[in-house]
């Protein structure tokens, strides 16, 4: 196993959303959870490609690619994954996610299996599971 270079190098997942209209999404995230966009880069025909971050959470957004066999959730008509988003308030946060134009699926509330959580869906079809551990 090949070793990283740097003893502080941190292993991480980091998602890469698919979405239609790359630069609408980027402000709706701004909005919606406070991301912030750490670097963008934009193709001659408008596509982009973004960094961005949820209070130091990383994660990228790129125009659905279908030649690449990158398709957003719009396009399939469904998600394979969900996103956790861990915060010290959820109710707060899922509040201001559904007042920047997400829809609830389910509310913030405490769960049996010991997380206050709540799901939206954001505009561009992606799930959002918005908790905290009690």
């Amino acid at each position: 196993m090949h070793e990283p270079e740097s003893k502080n190098f941190q292993t991480a997942i980091v998602p890469t959303l698919s979405v239609r209209n790359g630069a609408a999404a980027i402000d709706f995230y701004k909005e919606a959870f406070g991301a912030v966009e750490l670097m963008r880069v934009a193709s001659p025909d408008g596509l982009v490609v973004a960094e961005m971050s949820i209070d130091g959470a990383h994660f990228f957004l790129a125009d659905e690619s279908p030649e690449l066999g990158n398709f957003s959730p719009r396009t399939v008509g469904g998600v394979t994954i969900r996103i956790g988003l861990f915060v010290s308030n959820p109710d707060e946060v899922a509040a201001r996610a559904v007042s920047a134009g997400a829809k609830e699926l389910y509310p913030v509330a405490d769960q049996d299996y010991g997380y206050r959580l709540g799901c939206v869906i954001d505009p561009y079809g992606h799930v959002w599971e918005i908790a905290r551990k009690l």
